[in-house]
């Protein structure tokens, strides 16, 4: 799909609320053989706190087959998930595998999140192409680039993505697949909740699904 597609990228958002911070259950768990995770979780628990959980026909925010599923059945739509956590400088990963719906989507990862406003996204698409950019005090603005970006490390298809985003002071990192896609700098948001996220463009069906999600210290 063409950048003129993209510059459209506009948030028509159903918002999946952060939670109340609680004890993990469930897959929900810390390392103590790794100092550095913060918090991981494999989604094998549907108990393990990623609420609100939601299905109806415009969509489905819900644990399901062995990880955390995000599809959305309209147009222009996207939906996140956030374990209602807050954190500062963090290194987030997870995978995430298209199941089903157009290679035109989007899918990543949030750091920094404090309200529907509020927040920085890191997202790839199953077409190849990637983007930084947040939700903040303006609005919602790309970060680096006017549209999203052309890569080649995005693996198509019903293939694995390994996502990576940083968040570390002013410097917002992007890892696609273990390669550095984009490396931008804002200072609005100094900390907040994590998560992840998907989205449609023109084509609705976006169906995605996360697994292995893990916070470290940078």
């Amino acid at each position: 799909m063409s950048n003129q597609t993209r510059i459209a990228f506009i948030f028509s958002v159903l918002v999946l609320a952060a939670l109340a911070c609680g004890s993990f259950g469930g897959g929900q768990t810390t390392d103590p053989g790794d100092p550095n995770i913060l918090f991981q979780d494999d989604f094998s628990s549907s108990s393990s706190g990623w609420e609100d959980i939601y299905r109806d026909a415009d969509g489905i925010s819900d644990y399901d087959q062995g990880g955390f599923r995000l599809q959305i059945n309209q147009p222009q739509y996207d939906y996140w998930a956030n374990p209602g956590l807050s954190f500062s400088d963090v290194s987030i990963e997870v995978d995430a595998q298209k199941i089903g719906g157009p290679e035109d989507n989007d899918f990543g990862l949030i750091c920094r999140y404090v309200d529907e406003s509020n927040f920085y996204f890191f997202l790839a698409t199953s077409d190849g192409y990637y983007a930084v950019g947040k939700n903040g005090a303006s609005g919602q603005s790309l970060i680096g680039s006017e549209y999203f970006v052309e890569t080649d490390q995005v693996r198509s298809g019903n293939a694995v993505n390994r996502l990576r985003a940083d968040c570390v002071g002013s410097t917002l990192t992007f890892f696609i697949n273990g390669t550095q896609v984009a490396q931008v700098t804002d200072s609005e948001h100094t900390s907040g909740d994590v998560g992840v996220m998907a989205g449609t463009f023109d084509e609705p069906g976006t169906d995605i699904l996360f697994d292995n999600f893990v916070v470290r210290r940078p």
